[in-house]
């Protein structure tokens, strides 16, 4: 594939991906304001963005065998964990941005948990015994079972969704 093709489709992944994720988000917030139709249509919206974002990585060569895609994630996780957000942490310390200092550390947290979850993945890919995963809708951490409360920010575990 073209360099420029190739980078093309990522930066289109990239900007579809955001988009996928900010009217899901736009889609709560209606919700919370009571207007049920812009909901739906932001929701339906994120979820075309998804389609184009998946086709895009698709095209792009990007999804690979399961194994190489859990080594991926491990590295992904694990530049979030342990260069991109302490980076972003200092910025936000500099600023005494308090609320970007604590969802850049949750997020920091949760993303060691995720990186350690692939490995095991990894290391259990051919075990065929269902795990289950719970998520904590606050902090985005993932348990391999329903905790009291989250390990990172402290929610009840009742609060968490099964996957």
């Amino acid at each position: 594939m073209e360099e420029k093709t190739l980078k093309n489709l990522m930066d289109a992944f990239a900007g579809e991906s955001q988009a996928n994720r900010k009217y899901l988000a736009y889609a709560k917030k209606a919700e919370k304001d009571g207007n049920t139709n812009a909901a739906k249509l932001f929701r339906a919206a994120s979820d075309a963005e998804a389609l184009h974002a998946q086709k895009h990585l698709e095209v792009a060569g990007k999804i690979k065998a399961t194994q190489e895609n859990l080594k991926d994630a491990v590295a992904g996780e694990t530049y979030e964990f342990e260069s991109m957000y302490p980076e972003f942490l200092k910025a936000a310390e500099a600023e005494g941005n308090k609320a970007a200092i604590n969802t850049f550390t949750l997020a920091m947290e949760a993303e060691k948990v995720h990186a350690k979850l692939y490995k095991e993945a990894l290391e259990n890919i051919d075990k065929t015994e269902e795990v289950s995963y719970y998520l904590c809708p606050v902090c985005g951490n993932i348990e391999t079972s329903v905790p009291d409360k989250c390990s990172i920010c402290g929610v009840p575990g009742s609060k968490f969704i099964k996957y």
